[in-house]
């Protein structure tokens, strides 16, 4: 069993760029290796289409601008595709995607009780796909390089934006204190064939048992009854994913969860906390990464709060069934 209390980072410590975030060159429609007359066509047609005055989206037409600063010159496109620049700011280095080491706490404020290994199975999931990408016989020197990373496939960038949203919720939850007991990267017979092993976190205090998944679709989503929508997901049913998880673990342990959360990036949710009803008496809601720890110690409005005794029990009978991906 791997704990994860020593962690010392905070609620306010921001995410480094999502792997998911999208290039210059596909914001502009055209490939990496594009020549300076296609990128300059490619430019003038998406900010042609995408201007507010024509009906275009603002945020589409912010975009455009900022992939042109990135990539329109000789000297701003070599900086860029070296990793030197994005946007007056540096751009990802490994660091920002790689395993952090722990850092040394700022306060000594009690942390919660963590156990597992919080985006432990998605680093893995990752690595794998990745070498399996640069194919056979192909060494990789670092598996996290910005470059190497941005020109994966989709579907492999997302395992890694996974990865980070993980930790970056275990980051959060730690902070909730001693009153509560955080499992991160739990192994569920759940799975089926299209459901990854595990549920990523189970949260347990005086304000509930809230069965928690973190993910990064690199895109807004929503809640509608009961379930996310948006384009990002591409015919997932998360919140149903995640009700199967945590029935299974709460089967095994005779517990019911109060809560089913899934939290994403901020910027990918209209508002900070969005409830979705409920499913099979848990309270559905799609929660900012920068609110969930305030929605876990406040509790989720109609979910059900736990007596000392009853947290006592539910603790025992998790300690008891709980295994790790």
């Amino acid at each position: 069993m791997v704990t994860v209390s020593s962690w010392s980072h905070t609620e306010s410590e921001s995410m480094p760029d999502s792997p998911l975030s999208a290039s210059p060159y596909e914001v502009l429609g055209v490939p990496r290796d594009a020549d300076a007359v296609a990128l300059r066509l490619a430019y003038r047609r998406a900010l042609r289409t995408a201007h507010p005055d024509t009906g275009g989206d603002p945020a589409r037409f912010h975009a455009v601008q900022l992939a042109w600063e990135l990539v329109g010159t000789p000297e701003a496109r070599a900086a860029f595709d070296r990793g030197a620049a994005r946007g007056g700011a540096p751009a990802p280095t490994r660091e920002a995607w790689a395993p952090a080491a722990p850092k040394p706490r700022r306060d000594s404020r009690p942390l919660a009780r963590s156990y597992g290994h919080p985006g432990g199975l998605s680093r893995e999931r990752y690595l794998s796909r990745i070498r399996e990408w640069a194919g056979r016989g192909v060494t990789l020197d670092d598996p996290y390089d910005p470059a190497l990373v941005r020109g994966a496939p989709r579907d492999i960038r997302h395992v890694l934006a996974d990865a980070l949203a993980e930790e970056a919720t275990a980051r959060s939850l730690a902070t909730l204190g001693i009153a509560y007991t955080v499992w991160h990267d739990l192994a569920t017979d759940a799975a089926g064939r299209d459901l990854p092993p595990k549920l990523d976190h189970l949260v347990l205090g005086p304000t509930g048992l809230f069965a928690i998944q973190s993910e990064d679709w690199g895109g807004t989503v929503a809640m509608k009854r009961g379930e996310l929508v948006g384009e990002p997901l591409d015919g997932e049913r998360p919140m149903r994913a995640l009700a199967a998880r945590a029935k299974a673990i709460g089967r095994a342990a005779r517990v019911k969860p109060t809560a089913l959360i899934i939290v994403v990036p901020d910027e990918h949710a209209a508002e900070p906390l969005e409830l979705g009803g409920t499913n099979r008496g848990a309270v559905v809601a799609l929660v900012r990464r920068s609110r969930l720890a305030s929605a876990v110690r406040e509790g989720l409005p109609g979910s059900a709060h736990l007596g000392g005794t009853e947290v006592m029990e539910v603790r025992s009978r998790l300690q008891a069934v709980v295994r790790f991906a």
